[in-house]
This record gives structure tokens, sequence and C-alpha cells, in this order.
């Protein structure tokens, strides 16, 4: 997924300015903690029904893009 921009959203108004899914208050990393801890993307849909695959799939293509954007510092 390369457009996510229309999925993930930064609010400073919302769970202070934490990128989040579209406008609700379930942030990026809440999303990658869940990922984390076993939960599959079903799983996630059933506790949190407000939610998509295409969300969860944001939240992985978002966390990629600043993962592969991070410098090392030699």
């Amino acid at each position: 997924m390369k457009n996510y921009n229309q999925i993930i959203t930064i609010n400073p108004k919302k769970r202070f300015g934490r990128p989040c899914i579209r406008n609700t208050r379930i942030s990026v990393y809440d999303v990658l903690a869940w990922l984390a801890s076993g939960m599959n993307k079903e799983d996630i849909i059933q506790d949190f029904p407000e939610l998509t695959k295409e969300d969860i799939q944001a939240c992985l293509a978002y966390a990629a893009e600043k993962e592969h954007k991070i410098r090392v510092a030699s």
C-alpha cells in the first residue's frame, strides 16, 4: 500500500498528535502493538469493528516507511 495518507491522519488534538487511523483515536502504535502481541487482522477487526483490513495494512505501510527513513549514524 503506497497511499496510506487517506487512512493515517495526524491531528495534534487527538492522542497528542500521534498518527491515528482516519479520525479515530486508534493509533498506528496501537495496531502494531496488537499485531506484535499475536493478534491477527481478524482478531483486531472483531474487537474494533470500525477498522478494516485496509486500515491495518495502512499501519504496516506507514511503519515500514518510517523505518526505511531512519538513518544510522556512522
